[in-house]
């Protein structure tokens, strides 16, 4: 079942349009994607860690990740990617201790950083994970460079070219680069690196399809979805606090629905 999952997932990045992935954080929000048409669910480890209760940034105790991860694959039955940050450790063969775990509960993608880490570090980890997961797995190799604003302009787009080329010889699928907006600026990456191009959902970033043209084959909504959800439950709760109840039903899921989704 698994390598079935893993074929499909790593198909969709060869589509003739870019795979949408609304990531979720516990198995309520990947069930709920799944049952309004998603092909695929990945985990944003900021909601993921949001949820549970800890700070973005490699706070996650592994076991919580791993519960995280269980429960969302017991209620799903498409391809589910991880999040994984930085791989919670400098360790490579402790990053792949983690990761064959979440393989081994289902999972059939990792998304992988290098943050403020040196790219020999990530490139490291990428060729531990190959090595110890074999073709079993599709690795995304996400570079911060435009996220925190390492360089800019033609440098940024040489420093993403290069990081990327240097994590698709150790053997990564994919490269994610979160903050990346323009469309001239992305395809000069695609056109670089023979890797499957991830993006992140941000205000103005172009149409989908425009994208796809320009060679990206990714686009993941990271934290958003579990921003809006939540600004929307303050909101309600808020009035709810003020004595005012209608906000709490302007727009609401059905209870019977929702209970039916994970009726045994």
């Amino acid at each position: 079942m698994t390598a079935t999952l893993h074929a499909r997932f790593a198909a969709l990045h060869r589509a003739d349009r870019p795979l949408l992935l609304a990531n979720a954080w516990d198995a309520a929000s990947a069930r709920l994607w799944q049952e309004i048409g998603a092909p695929a669910v990945a985990t944003s480890s900021a909601a993921v860690a949001w949820s549970r209760g800890y700070a973005d940034g490699g706070a996650l105790p592994h076991r919580e990740l791993v519960d995280a991860v269980r429960g969302i694959v017991r209620v799903t039955s498409i391809p589910v990617t991880v999040d994984i940050e930085d791989g919670y450790s400098d360790e490579p063969q402790a990053v792949a201790a983690l990761a064959a775990e979440l393989i081994a509960h289902g999972a059939v993608g990792l998304n992988i950083e290098d943050g403020a880490g040196a790219p020999d570090l990530l490139a490291a980890k990428i060729r531990a994970l190959r090595d110890a997961l074999g073709s079993t797995v599709f690795i995304n190799a996400r570079t911060d460079v435009y996220l925190r604003g390492l360089a800019s302009g033609p440098a940024a787009v040489a420093d993403t070219i290069e990081r990327l080329s240097r994590y698709r010889d150790a053997g990564a699928d994919g490269g994610f680069v979160p903050g990346l907006a323009a469309l001239e600026e992305a395809a000069a990456i695609a056109d670089a690196v023979p890797i499957a191009l991830n993006l992140m959902a941000v205000p103005g970033l172009p149409a989908a399809s425009e994208l796809h043209a320009a060679g990206v084959r990714r686009i993941s909504s990271g934290p958003g979805l579990f921003n809006t959800a939540f600004a929307s439950a303050r909101e309600a709760a808020e009035a709810l606090l003020q004595g005012e109840f209608e906000p709490m039903f302007r727009m609401r899921l059905d209870y019977a629905a929702m209970n039916r989704m994970f009726a045994v």
